[in-house]
């Protein structure tokens, strides 16, 4: 190894010592450095366990974030300070180990409180985080203040504005531990992005202005201090803007900050670029932070798409996963491991053939290391099947234990001994200088570790996929006696239905999908079958058969609706197998609380233009449905009911459905008249269908999923509006739309219950989604306006007759018709609906008042069909 990076230090920094044993500032890196690599095994042991531990992914990214990357951000910020404003470090260190100390005692009080649901201790251990940092800002803002004006100054601004950024962070993180209401999404949008990007990735592109020509052993860029301080004011602007947008869930405000902030990130590294085409990087530290540097763009281009694309908060906070997982272990980590391998052996002191051993141990295998790391990450992020998730994340897990080994002897090396004992322990083999100038076999063992990762993943996921359970031959024995049958998936029909077996003989069944959507085949045995699309076929052995075998589709709704088999032993039989889970209970009277928003039901007004593009995404969501009970909906766009769409008379929709989801799903438009064939086909997920139609005739227009079982879909969220208004539809002073729809309750955190629809039993009767909301928020009126319901009643089921509790209709226009005006002498009190259909009414308010409306089928109001006006 080349001994450049030990007089590389950035000028102002303490040197090595030239003698055998650690000097002070040696101790005292070799203590702190004990820090973030103890988060960094907590880390590993916490993705080994992770199965048997509550909150474990919550705790991971807080042990990487809040643990290792704070620790190491307060200790090396501090250093670099002092090399690049030319202040030595304080002799006695108290200050600084106070810090630390408070800073840990923070993140252990944060961390057990998030695990173990005490929200007030990790509200306490946020507010010693903050007084930590909060401590450390002001240490260097006094340092640059007696500092003399020194040419890398801006570095120690880039700190500055890291630690404002996590001291506007942490009191958002500590309030979510204790308020779970509406806004949650939107804090914790706020929470990571000012966070990470803030306190990690500001702190990041301030050090490696200094950093990255060590490391290179080479010159810095010319103009590379004047892009640093060009880059910061666009990047802390970019970081405001962004925070701001998430808060306010104004989008593209959030997204011009993201964009300013990457553009800032972008002209920062450029110099580094320059640096690293001069002298390519050859060192495990160089390749882990050109990588590192890559990943963070990757990020924050997935960020800047998942903001964009998302309808609301919920949604891109649900999605917030896909920017994490290359931000927090493709840039954050790997930032870390790397800049510690460099940093840690000069930081021990000790002279150079200490310093060169050191770098030397940390070094080894780095090639491999680095491509193991990567590669595995990208095919972790890629869709693919769990199973080989599993086999690529222990290889990431790996990796890091690949660094923490040798990190740790050095560590307890540097500790027990002197420079000669040192290099007996740290390497006692012969030093080999060209230790990192070879990495083509490091790059080939890398790739081919992650390919037998992902071989293995694949080959474990089809032995789970597949394999046989021998738990039906339950008290037979086995004849040796195999039964192979052929069974065709049809219809939403298995044929046959019924398969019989001899006692005690081997059953192997042969599935061909010959419908038009996916379908697999799962037996209670636990035997089941891969998902088979339209052609395929699956071969599943089911074991011996010794008791009666229940046989179903797998997908949501179709068990239900029929696709189900029976193997049955030409013997005696046992008993069929017990029910299912039951759902929750449901109080339609309840009080939701007040951090409950309810569903904005003001009309969306009619836009521009006569061409109308929209996407709606279908998205498996889990919402609360009533107060404490939640269930997984299939939704259009993340809401139940899903956007309400309006136009005019002879305006075309071009209408781009995007299947987020995990099965199979379709759209049907009541408001244009189409061939079915093609635009109401079901599509699988990942793919995307347009479907276009012009709007010919007025009305309210429901529009839902068009997959068989379509009672399944409909009666779990998958349904809209359309609103065409009438020609010359007079204007009114305020307009609503309210969609009426069942709630047919499965296992709470799971789809409805399609037996339940099949038998029109509702547990509840919503207006907007959600029972009895409007009751608990009502709507705002005046008297004397004239007010206009646009109403659907959505079903899938039942009948709605809308009234208003003391007051009277003078208009109605239901199904394209109107049936009454105001210069009518009479007048209505209900509007009458079937499922599907739709209209809507006008009334004005006599008086001040809280003014009921229901559907007065009053099982169906007592159900949660109902809520008021407000009118003042």
């Amino acid at each position: 190894m080349n001994p450049g990076p030990a007089r590389a230090v950035p000028r102002g920094s303490a040197p090595p010592s030239a003698g055998g044993t650690p000097t002070g500032r040696a101790g005292w890196h070799r203590r702190v450095a004990a820090l973030p690599l103890g988060y960094l095994a907590g880390l590993v042991v916490l993705g080994l366990a992770h199965p048997f531990l509550p909150a474990w992914r919550w705790a991971a990214i807080h042990l990487l974030l809040l643990g290792a990357v704070s620790n190491a951000v307060l200790v090396w910020s501090a250093h670099f300070a002092a090399a690049v404003l030319r202040t030595p470090a304080p002799a006695r260190r108290r200050a600084d180990a106070a810090r630390l100390g408070i800073l840990n005692a923070g993140v252990l009080a944060v961390l057990a409180g998030g695990t173990a649901d005490r929200p007030w201790l990790g509200v306490g251990g946020a507010a010693l985080v903050f007084a930590a940092v909060a401590a450390h800002l002001a240490g260097l803002a006094r340092r640059l203040r007696r500092a003399l004006p020194a040419r890398f100054t801006v570095t120690v601004h880039y700190y500055l504005a890291a630690a404002v950024a996590l001291l506007a962070g942490v009191p958002v993180g500590a309030w979510m531990l204790v308020v779970d209401d509406a806004l949650r999404p939107r804090l914790l949008l706020f929470h990571a992005h000012v966070n990470v990007l803030g306190w990690v990735t500001l702190t990041v592109l301030g050090t490696l202005l200094t950093l990255w020509p060590t490391v290179l052993r080479a010159r810095m860029a010319d103009g590379a201090v004047r892009a640093a301080t060009v880059a910061l004011p666009p990047a802390v602007a970019g970081l405001a803007l962004l925070g701001a947008g998430v808060l306010a869930w104004w989008r593209f405000v959030a997204a011009a900050g993201l964009l300013l902030f990457a553009v800032a990130a972008l002209l920062a590294l450029r110099p580094a670029l320059a640096v690293a085409r001069r002298r390519p990087p050859d060192t495990f530290a160089g390749w882990s932070l050109a990588a590192a540097s890559g990943w963070l763009l990757v990020a924050l281009a997935v960020d800047a798409v998942t903001l964009l694309s998302a309808a609301g908060p919920d949604a891109a906070a649900d999605r917030f996963d896909a920017v994490l997982l290359p931000l927090l272990v493709g840039f954050v980590a790997q930032v870390l491991v790397g800049s510690l391998s460099h940093l840690l052996p000069m930081a021990l002191g000790g002279g150079p053939g200490p310093v060169r051993r050191r770098t030397a141990l940390l070094q080894r295998h780095g090639a491999q290391r680095v491509v193991t790391a990567n590669a595995a990450l990208a095919v972790f992020v890629l869709p693919g099947p769990p199973f080989v998730r599993i086999t690529t994340s222990l290889l990431i897990l790996a990796a890091l234990v690949q660094f923490l080994v040798p990190a740790a002897r050095v560590l307890l090396s540097a500790r027990s001994r002197g420079r000669a004992a040192l290099a007996e322990v740290a390497d006692p083999r012969p030093l080999r200088e060209d230790a990192g100038a070879r990495p083509l076999g490091g790059v080939a063992a890398g790739l081919a570790l992650v390919l037998v990762a992902v071989v293995a993943g694949v080959a474990a996921q089809r032995v789970s996929d597949g394999a046989p359970v021998p738990a039906a031959a339950t008290g037979v024995a086995p004849t040796g006696h195999t039964t192979t049958v052929a069974v065709v998936a049809d219809g939403m029909r298995f044929h046959p239905d019924r398969i019989d077996v001899p006692p005690g003989g081997r059953l192997v069944i042969e599935l061909t999908n010959r419908d038009h959507r996916r379908h697999d085949l799962v037996l209670d045995s636990g035997a089941k079958t891969a998902r088979v699309a339209t052609g395929g076929s699956a071969r599943l052995d089911a074991g011996v058969i010794g008791t009666v075998v229940q046989g179903w589709c797998s997908l949501p709704g179709h068990r239900q609706a029929g696709m189900t088999l029976r193997i049955v032993p030409t013997g005696p039989v046992s008993a069929e197998p017990p029910a299912g889970t039951a759902a929750p209970h449901l109080d339609a009277m309840a009080d939701p609380g007040p951090a409950f928003t309810a569903r904005d039901a003001a009309a969306p007004a009619v836009p521009p233009g006569r061409l109308h593009r929209r996407e709606l995404h279908v998205q498996e969501v889990q919402r609360e449905v009533a107060p404490g009970v939640r269930q997984r909906l299939w939704t259009f766009d993340g809401t139940v009911p899903g956007p309400v769409l309006r136009g005019r008379v002879g305006d075309t929709f071009e209408i781009t459905l995007v299947n987020d989801g995990t099965v199979d799903h379709g759209i049907d438009f009541h408001a244009g008249a189409v061939a079915p064939d093609q635009v109401m086909r079901p599509i699988d997920p990942g793919q995307r269908l347009t479907y276009r139609f012009t709007a010919t005739r007025a009305g309210i227009w429901m529009y839902h999923c068009s997959t068989m079982p379509m009672l399944h879909h409909i009666g779990n969220g998958m349904y809209g509006a359309v609103i065409i208004d009438p020609p010359d539809l007079p204007r009114v002073d305020r307009e609503y739309v309210l969609v009426q729809s069942e709630l047919y309750l499965g296992p709470d955190g799971e789809p409805g219950d399609l037996a339940k629809m099949q038998a029109e039993r509702p547990d509840a009767v919503v207006f907007n989604g959600y029972v009895a909301q409007y009751v608990h928020r009502p709507l705002p009126a005046r008297t004397g306006e004239r007010v206009r319901v646009w109403l659907l009643d959505a079903g899938p089921e039942r009948d709605s007759s809308f009234h208003v509790v003391g007051a009277q209709f003078d208009t109605v226009y239901r199904e394209g018709r109107w049936e009454n005006r105001p210069a009518d002498p009479g007048g209505a009190q209900a509007l009458q609906l079937g499922p599907a259909a739709g209209g809507f009414v006008e009334l004005t308010f006599p008086a001040a008042g809280h003014y009921p409306f229901v559907s007065h089928v009053m099982v169906d109001a007592e159900r949660g069909a109902r809520g008021l006006f407000e009118v003042r």
